[in-house]
């Protein structure tokens, strides 16, 4: 009995043509079968090429590899991609071909699409016997207590998927990890396959599917200026970005949350995890974008889950624009009705503009001091979310704020993480580049990505210390004479919060800012800008720290109030 291997390209023609005929000799030769393998056009040459590796064949465009291919078979082994080989065959023999046909090409993409839809049923067979792996780093944190009922839930990533959840902290937060596991089991999800708890860094991220990082930059006894918090997070990213180099699948996603450097962490783990794809290597914005949809509502008196399309640009956890221009609001409470699907401008609605550009932004500014104050559901529902969007889709025609690696859309330098409006769609996300910035806005996204830029370079060694970017009206900073100023004691500190830093004054003056002082942002566009209010954030880990950070922190913002009656 002859049994041809036929293997190729899914969407090549040539292959097409070799099927027809083989089809053809199998419906009229009683012995002959044929097993038609088709691998993928992005994995067709590292599989040939794995191929000529496994056994030893260095030259794998050369004719002998195709005869020893041939050879090799014994009873009639045809390997090969047919596109491929007529390009060898022109090379080296001079051997062309026209046999492109109308019927060719839309058999090659019929067999492409049918490649498609059997890998995409392969791997949903597979996550019902292996579940999918997902890693919290800094899994003591209250984010990460309320994520994990969110993602056992199955909203998520599908209701016939299962999940193992692996808790990563230090050995000091080990009883607190082994509390949360009990919980996690009390709940009894049937689709959370396990909870586990990990303490040893050499075991971090292993086979990990999905990485949820919590990490902020921990203060241990003295305070270090804004340089050193920098290299401080990126020998940090150059440990788990090893780590998920090699201990992670190669399909990883990878979500940076937090509140000091989500930009910067961003860009360092990709930078030294070179085997995952940068697209699956994310920022979170949504938290900003979720409170400045509350406050809005707030204002407005209606549900937040009515507010539509408000975009946050450029720094997360520090120079930030909130843009209104293209916010939109569903099902408000008015004169006017119509379909779910109707909607209004949101600054049509809000007709106090001295609000929008001096509350509103002034109070988005503070996010980081308020995030103590709550027990981290906030931060758990946006990331939810993002995986939902991530594995399930976005809504369709919703705009989403994240930070992603630029490659020059809406004019910004490539290399950086940025946050940008984006939408969710395949599996994967793409920037909303049909998004229309006039030119105060391009003026405005110049400034924000300054501070990204110095920071990359500090964080690979290029230079020592930020410089200022003297157009804007922030000239230069230092953190030592802002925490010197609060009077906070370097003993109580552990989580600073990076973004809230107060302009240095030259030598012999007294900073003083004031309403005229500050310039106003372009129309349409809020600033979520550096402000004194903030100082040091106090981690809630337990019940006693829970109390006393609570209590630094009402001083903290009373003192904030005294400063700016």
């Amino acid at each position: 009995m002859l049994i041809p291997l036929c293997p190729g390209k899914a969407d090549c023609p040539y292959f097409a043509k070799a099927e027809l005929l083989a089809d053809y000799l199998q419906i009229n030769l009683p012995n002959f079968k044929i097993h038609k393998i088709t691998q993928h056009p992005d994995k067709w040459k590292q599989w040939l090429h794995d191929i000529c590796e496994k056994n030893g064949w260095k030259h794998k465009h050369s004719p002998i590899v195709w005869r020893e291919l041939l050879d090799r078979g014994g009873k009639g082994l045809l390997l090969g991609g047919f596109n491929d080989f007529m390009e060898h065959a022109q090379h080296y023999y001079g051997i062309t071909s026209d046999m492109l046909s109308e019927q060719m090409l839309r058999i090659g993409a019929e067999n492409l699409n049918t490649h498609i839809e059997i890998e995409k049923e392969e791997e949903y067979l597979k996550s019902l016997i292996n579940p999918l792996q997902v890693w919290i780093s800094s899994a003591s944190a209250p984010a990460c207590y309320n994520l994990i009922p969110l993602l056992a839930s199955g909203e998520v990533f599908g209701m016939a998927t299962e999940i193992s959840i692996h808790l990563l902290d230090s050995n000091h937060y080990k009883e607190i990890l082994q509390g949360i596991v009990m919980e996690a089991q009390d709940l009894a999800f049937p689709l959370l396959r396990s909870v586990s708890v990990h303490t040893e860094l050499d075991d971090a991220f292993l086979q990990a599917d999905v990485v949820i990082l919590l990490d902020d930059i921990l203060l241990q006894h003295e305070i270090p200026s804004l340089e050193d918090c920098i290299r401080q997070v990126t020998e940090q990213c150059k440990v788990y970005g090893s780590l998920m180099d090699k201990n992670a699948n190669s399909t990883v996603k990878v979500i940076v949350s937090g509140k000091t450097f989500v930009n910067l962490r961003a860009l360092m783990i990709m930078t030294f995890a070179l085997s995952i794809d940068p697209q699956n290597i994310i920022a979170m914005a949504m938290f900003l974008e979720s409170a400045a949809k509350a406050m809005l509502a707030r204002k407005l008196n209606m549900h937040s889950a009515g507010i539509k399309d408000v975009i946050v640009w450029g720094n997360i956890s520090g120079r930030s624009y909130i843009d209104l221009s293209k916010a939109k609001v569903y099902r408000y409470d008015s004169a006017i009705w119509g379909p779910p699907s109707f909607s209004r401008h949101l600054l049509d609605m809000i007709y106090d503009g001295n609000w929008v550009r001096s509350e509103f932004a002034s109070v988005l500014s503070l996010l980081s001091s308020r995030e103590h104050h709550c027990l981290g559901i906030s931060p758990a529902h946006v990331i939810a979310t993002v995986l939902r969007y991530w594995y399930q889709d976005s809504p369709p025609g919703e705009i989403v704020s994240m930070g992603i690696l630029s490659e020059g859309q809406f004019c910004t330098p490539e290399g950086i993480f940025f946050s940008m409006p984006v939408r969710f769609q395949d599996g994967g996300w793409e920037v909303i580049t049909e998004t229309e910035i006039n030119e105060e806005t391009q003026e405005t996204l110049k400034y924000l990505t300054h501070d990204l830029i110095q920071e990359k370079k500090v964080a690979l060694g290029e230079i020592s210390e930020m410089c200022p970017y003297k157009e804007t009206a922030f000239i230069d900073f230092d953190m030592l004479a802002l925490l010197e100023e609060e009077n906070a004691p370097p003993d109580d500190l552990e989580t600073l919060s990076s973004g809230l830093l107060q302009p240095k004054a030259p030598e012999g003056e007294k900073v003083q800012t004031t309403a005229d002082e500050t310039e106003a942002p372009p129309n349409g566009l809020l600033q979520s800008e550096i402000l004194e209010e903030e100082k040091v954030q106090v981690p809630i880990d337990d019940a006693e720290t829970s109390s006393e950070g609570l209590n630094q922190s009402e001083t903290s913002l009373s003192m904030a109030e005294n400063k700016n009656p």
